[in-house]
């Protein structure tokens, strides 16, 4: 039996299988769409945050003890504090040695953070994020994201981190036991440096098991990413037709066509056998092949800035550069660079060689 089977190839025209273009990353980038991994800097600014603390945190406990006992002593006993002008001035106190206390822990997540969100997206800015879309308001829609891929691996990542920190906690603890039982037979200021510096010691072997996630993380979000930018074949074709039809696109193509023109043309003058000049307007570059050409062509031409990087470049490459206004003229308006000159300049133009050839002799 023999079937015969058609299959549609437009079908597959639409699947996403194609690199995404330059343009289409960039139109991503201002859709605020950008490959950043949030634990990267999580873990980090977790880890730098508590090392500030142990850095910096004898310091701030001392001023906020020397604040306390200051204040217990100047006011407590004062019926002053007691008026709304002293409980005034209490509070401002209270807030300026708080803000004091926690500065240099909130400048090194602010830095942190900051430094970290450069590193993965550089600087950017746009307002398309904010930009309110009717879709999120939409409840089926909102079903549909909460149960969504993403959402779905966001819980799963979350829920690794919830066991894997409770794991590192619980084998801490057991380590720490005999000390945690023995903390009630010790002095105030004996437990407040233990829990400080049990505090301290889980949020680094928590942030380095953080970061390692971090890393594949960033791994996982870079695949996602660069899958969701992909294009299908035909959205490609569109984007070229549209980058061929755009203007600007055009004119810069033209402008880059001009540019590579005219530096092929340039290169060919210390080629030529002479240059005629008019002499300050006009400059045509003449070379004559006998063996490839009847008769002798033009190799390059220009008027004035341009005739003046003519005339300049031959004589840095000793072609000679002969005077003759009407010729020059002539030549420029009436013959196109690599074609060979009309009959009616030949007499003109063998002249001008003749004297260049005998000079070279």
């Amino acid at each position: 039996m023999n079937f015969n089977y058609r299959i549609n190839l437009q079908l597959f025209s639409g699947e996403k299988t194609e690199a995404p273009t330059p343009k289409k990353r960039s139109d991503a980038r201002e859709k605020g769409q950008i490959l950043q991994s949030k634990e990267i800097s999580t873990a980090i600014v977790l880890i730098l945050v508590f090392w500030g603390l142990r850095k910096f945190g004898h310091h701030m406990l001392n001023y906020l003890m020397g604040f306390t006992k200051s204040t217990y002593k100047n006011y407590l006993f004062d019926e002053g504090i007691f008026t709304a002008e002293g409980i005034k001035i209490l509070f401002y106190k209270i807030i300026i040695t708080t803000v004091i206390v926690v500065i240099p822990i909130t400048i090194i997540a602010l830095v942190t953070g900051l430094v970290i969100t450069y590193m993965q997206v550089g600087f950017l800015f746009t307002t398309k994020t904010l930009e309110i879309k009717l879709s999120k308001l939409n409840p089926i829609e909102g079903f549909k994201r909460l149960f969504s891929k993403r959402s779905i691996v966001e819980l799963i990542k979350s829920l690794i981190k919830i066991f894997i920190v409770g794991y590192v906690v619980y084998n801490y603890a057991l380590k720490e036991i005999v000390n945690i039982i023995n903390l009630p037979d010790s002095d105030i200021g004996s437990i407040v440096a233990y829990l400080g510096d049990t505090v301290v010691n889980l949020a680094f072997k928590a942030g380095t098991v953080l970061v390692v996630m971090a890393a594949f993380d960033y791994l996982y979000q870079w695949w996602d990413y660069e899958k969701n930018l992909k294009m299908s074949k035909q959205e490609v074709k569109e984007e070229h037709k549209q980058a061929e039809g755009d203007p600007k696109i055009k004119s810069k193509i033209k402008e880059k066509q001009r540019q590579m023109a005219m530096s092929r043309m340039m290169s060919e003058v210390p080629n030529a056998d002479v240059i005629i000049t008019n002499p300050t307007h006009y400059a045509v570059a003449i070379k004559y092949e006998k063996d490839l050409y009847q008769a002798p062509y033009v190799l390059a031409k220009g008027q004035d800035l341009i005739a003046q990087n003519i005339k300049k470049l031959a004589g840095e490459n000793d072609v000679p550069i002969v005077e003759n206004k009407i010729l020059a003229r002539a030549l420029y308006s009436d013959v196109e660079i690599g074609h060979i000159i009309p009959e009616e300049l030949y007499q003109s133009v063998a002249e001008i060689l003749a004297y260049v050839y005998n000079l070279k002799n």
